[in-house]
């Protein structure tokens, strides 16, 4: 292998160690949240586009993306309802009696005053002049009268000037010869039958007066008028004296039908209903719909999608940011980050699961989504900050996934119950100690859910007992389907992770499991003081904010490796000899420290966690066994030899403490076992003690591999002296006791 592979290797090396902290890993891993984000909700915000053209059929049924208008549909109803609008007629009468009593005044004065005036041709001729003058001017006089009332519009009057003159009739030129030789008798006796004819006839509406003339000739024979002359002439006065008296107001009309359209609902294409079905013709009016929603490759907007990526870089930047100003440890560490990654993408995932059964006739269906899957996982996972700010974007997003009935971009319904349910499981998992806390958390989950529903179809008010059955069940459900998928995922994460959650490590402190029984059997007094330097050590990491808990489970494991040869180790030598008095200190040496070494590979072969291994293979560093050391010297010199024992032979192999955890339970083993030698401690010895040994250890560079503070070390010295004060409190010797 030439010197260039070896570098690369090295470096490819280096790098896989450190990814844990490298920043471009981090940015990547931020980056891949926005790309989820963006292409989780690309469905609801941003409309798929299809390439087509009118005059075609459609190959697949496209449904809208949003509710707009249907424009032909509207068009359509409108035009229906102008349509069942009928014609509005004014009745307008005529007063054709006085235009009857007109005429027989000309007549009477002319046949009876003007015999020694005009001569026959004469009357004629006035005749054929002045009686359609006078209709003209009657006519006119009328309609100056109607155009005086308010109450007929111009356009009205117009068409009943135009309809009184158009219908008018023109007596034929016979009559004209007729009428001068009647006699005054003869004209008072016509005149109130023609009034009576034309009253009767007038009284029905008429609209097109030929049909009424048509009658008269029936209506004059009938009466009493004598001669054939006189029923003739009197036929051409009343169809003279008729005219239309009903009349359409057009203006009226369309007034009526514009406000009958105006009154008419538009239509609208709803969300998820089809716009153009499968093998459809695509109309020019369906072509601009389509376009209208920016359905359409050719017409697309970019808007929407520049929208989706602002939207999606938001929330990924609340998130950084929030992670950025706290103090929590994901904030340097990568692989939390990458969980917390894997998280968000498991419960987007399961909204868009249920967001497929939401075009299923189930009333609010999305209710039943396990929204607060992720906030759970995060609160026993990670840290309940995290927990509350992911549980507003996860309400978001829920929000946008299961928007499928309103207009509006967000369903504030899906967003409320996810912020609801979401917080209820942050509270109600404060302290999770045990796995049936899921349970009960996801119970409070499913209470506060139904309560949240209530609330909405209180405020709503607009509910059907089918809707309210339906949604208060799938909120029920959808608490108790949190619990049990969080149960079922948890043990994944751990796995894959290494991470040891409080459930975890309270199942790894139970007594009953297989190493346990082996420790507390085969090696009670390393038992017992496991479980005080679990107690110890559980005491101070708490005091700086450390995992106390994992501290304690950790204690209990770190000197499994004592199991192997438990009669060398001087807590288990009880009323029997030191079997280190008759052997040589090397072989003492490397029992001792054998034991961390042989605990890693009992933790591993049991399939304990790295966190507990690291804490049996690192609680004593690299740490000078004294004792065997002293003893190796002594030894030497009573044989007189001159050669001298390098300490580095008998110092444990490491590696150091790693992490604050490890730093303080290898603090908490060896303080136990100092105080524990010690006959009747008093107050100040207790004190000495724990002050030189953190010094010792402090000296000895011990600390140097993982981030404990002196500061931290000093809370931890007090920690450890109130815990030892409680635990030996009887043993003290006060003055009086000393005294005697």
């Amino acid at each position: 292998m030439t010197q260039n592979e070896v570098s690369m290797g090295s470096k490819v090396n280096e790098w896989l160690t450190g990814w844990k902290s490298n920043l471009f890993v981090r940015l990547f891993l931020f980056f891949l949240l926005i790309l989820l984000f963006y292409f989780s909700l690309s469905t609801k915000l941003v409309p798929k586009t299809y390439d087509i053209e009118p005059n075609t059929y459609s190959e697949k049924t496209i449904l809208a993306t949003k509710q707009i208008e249907n424009v032909l549909a509207t068009k359509e109803a409108k035009l229906e309802a102008a349509q069942k609008v009928q014609p509005i007629y004014q009745i307008i009468s005529f007063k054709s009696e006085q235009l009857i009593d007109i005429l027989f005044d000309k007549l009477l004065q002319n046949n009876a005053s003007a015999d020694t005036v005009l001569n026959f041709e004469e009357k004629v001729s006035l005749y054929n002049r002045v009686i359609p003058e006078t209709m003209l001017d009657y006519v006119d006089a009328f309609v100056a009268g109607l155009e005086k009332n308010p109450q007929y519009s111009t356009q009205l009057v117009q068409e009943i000037k135009l309809k009184l003159l158009d219908q008018q009739y023109k007596i034929p030129a016979e009559t004209y010869y007729k009428l001068p030789r009647l006699s005054e008798s003869e004209l008072n006796n016509m005149e109130p039958i023609v009034k009576s004819i034309v009253s009767k006839l007038m009284s029905d509406p008429i609209i097109e007066v030929q049909g009424t003339r048509n009658k008269v000739t029936e209506q004059v024979n009938s009466s009493d008028l004598s001669t054939s002359v006189l029923r003739e002439v009197a036929q051409d006065l009343v169809r003279f004296s008729l005219t239309a008296n009903k009349y359409l107001d057009e203006q009226g009309t369309a007034e009526a039908r514009d406000k009958a359209q105006e009154l008419t609902k538009t239509i609208f294409i709803n969300k998820n209903d089809a716009i153009i079905n499968k093998d459809q013709l695509i109309t020019n009016e369906i072509y601009e719909q389509l376009k209208s929603m920016n359905l359409l490759t050719d017409k697309a907007s970019y808007l929407p999608r520049l929208g989706l990526l602002l939207l999606s870089s938001l929330l990924v930047l609340v998130l950084y940011l929030f992670i950025r100003q706290s103090k929590l440890s994901i904030r340097e560490n990568n692989s939390q980050l990458l969980m917390l990654v894997i998280i968000y993408i498991v419960n987007i995932a399961v909204m868009h699961i249920v967001e497929l059964g939401v075009n299923l006739d189930f009333p609010y269906i999305g209710f039943i989504t396990p929204v607060a899957l992720g906030t759970v996982l995060i609160m026993i996972l990670l840290e309940a900050p995290l927990a509350w700010v992911s549980t507003l974007i996860f309400a978001i997003t829920a929000s946008i996934i299961f928007n499928n009935e309103s207009a509006q971009l967000f369903d504030f319904r899906y967003g409320f119950v996810a912020v609801v349910v979401g917080y209820a499981s942050v509270f109600s998992l404060n302290q999770t100690s045990q796995r049936i806390s899921i349970l009960r958390a996801g119970i409070i989950n499913s209470a506060f859910s139904v309560l949240s529903v209530v609330i909405l179809l209180l405020l709503d008010n607009h509910y059907t007992i089918k809707e309210t059955t339906f949604a208060l069940s799938f909120a029920a459900t959808g608490g108790v389907l949190t619990a049990v998928l969080v149960i079922g995922i948890l043990p994944f994460f751990e796995a894959v992770f290494g991470i040891l959650s409080p459930l975890k490590l309270i199942e790894l402190s139970h007594p009953n499991l297989p190493l346990l029984r082996k420790l507390l059997t085969e090696t009670p007094g390393t038992y017992h003081h496991s479980i005080m330097v679990g107690n110890l050590s559980e005491a101070a990491a708490d005091s700086i904010g450390a995992d106390g808990l994992l501290c304690r489970v950790g204690s209990y494991y770190h000197d499994i490796g004592k199991t192997r040869r438990p009669s060398y180790f001087i807590e288990n030598q009880s009323n029997m000899e030191n079997p280190h008095d008759s052997i040589e200190p090397s072989l003492s040496k490397s029992i001792i420290m054998a034991h961390t070494r042989e605990g890693v590979e009992m933790l591993k072969e049991h399939k304990i966690p790295k966190a507990i291994r690291d804490i049996a293979e690192q609680h004593h560093g690299t740490t000078l066994l004294k004792y065997f050391h002293h003893k190796a010297l002594q030894k030497l010199g009573d044989s007189g030899s001159q050669l001298a024992i390098s300490e580095e032979e008998y110092r444990y192999p490491g590696p150091k403490a790693q992490s604050k955890e490890a730093a303080i339970v290898g603090i908490a083993d060896c303080v136990e076992a100092a105080v524990r030698s010690m006959r009747s401690p008093t107050m100040e010895q207790i004190d000495t003690m724990v002050e030189k040994i953190i010094k010792q250890r402090l000296e000895d560079g011990q600390f140097n591999e993982c981030d404990l503070t002196l500061k931290e070390l000093t809370t931890i010295s007090k920690a450890l002296r109130e815990a030892l004060l409680g635990i030996f409190h009887s043993r003290i010797e006060y003055p009086s006791d000393l005294k005697e």
